[in-house]
């Protein structure tokens, strides 16, 4: 989501929900705990608010009261950032949901994954996980990313160890269907094709056992049971993941 998408429910908001909104969207969607009154004016001028070049922000920021704190200085400029109340002024001017920054997050880390995908069936997926993850459906979001992360590891093995990826396979089932084609591994059981990955060095012990949890997860948000996953387990889930087949 771009500062415009983000700003554009407040409409011709005052500068102040206007200047509070840019600094709830550094801290929760780029990372950024604190921000100048300069860099607040720049992104407010990039997300082509009205007028923006003439907002005197250090002045909104100061007469803010407790919503917001000034922690310290950036050489002679000083950093301001959201307060606890702050944040829910914010939150209730955009009628955000209650607090749950670690969706928000994994959002943008989401986000900024999709955009390096260039594979249309993997970069679809992950954007069905996005979609899911912003309303909230946490065990859609968890599906969806698994099939793409898995779908990426499939074409990385097949792409580069082809020769012995079939042999891989039937040791740890000697029943499989052979794979001479990269919808062939529909009828590989995803256990089974993680451990292929790893007697082809495609992943490490380590590595294998984190993502088999991740699968474990998967299934048990993909099956019909009253399981519903906390956002935090979620979070852990994508941290995974994307840190292991994507980093």
């Amino acid at each position: 989501m771009t500062l415009a998408e983000f700003l554009a429910p407040l409409g011709d908001g005052s500068q102040r929900e206007q200047c509070l909104a840019v600094l709830y969207y550094g801290l929760h969607y780029r990372d950024k705990k604190s921000l100048t009154a300069e860099e607040i004016r720049e992104e407010l001028i990039r997300a082509r608010v009205a007028r923006a070049s003439k907002i005197n922000v250090a002045d909104v920021l100061n007469k803010s009261g407790a919503m917001v704190d000034s922690p310290g200085a950036i050489g002679s400029r000083r950093v301001w950032q959201l307060t606890t109340s702050g944040e829910k002024y914010i939150r209730a001017k955009l009628s955000l949901p209650a607090s749950a920054p670690e969706i928000e997050h994994d959002v943008t880390t989401l986000e900024t994954l999709a955009t390096k995908i260039s594979e249309p069936v993997v970069r679809e997926y992950i954007l069905e996980a996005i979609k899911c993850l912003s309303v909230g459906a946490l065990r859609a979001a968890i599906v969806f990313l698994w099939t793409g992360a898995i779908r990426t590891l499939q074409q990385e093995a097949f792409a580069k160890h082809r020769v012995n990826l079939n042999s891989a396979i039937t040791k740890h089932d000697p029943k499989a269907h052979a794979v001479s084609k990269l919808e062939d591994f529909a009828y590989i059981r995803d256990a089974t094709a993680l451990l292929a990955f790893q007697e082809l060095g495609l992943i490490d012990k380590g590595e294998k056992t984190t993502l088999g949890e991740a699968l474990d997860l998967r299934n048990r948000c993909g099956h019909p049971t009253n399981y519903k996953p906390g956002i935090k387990k979620a979070s852990s889930f994508i941290e995974d993941v994307v840190g292991i087949v994507y980093a």
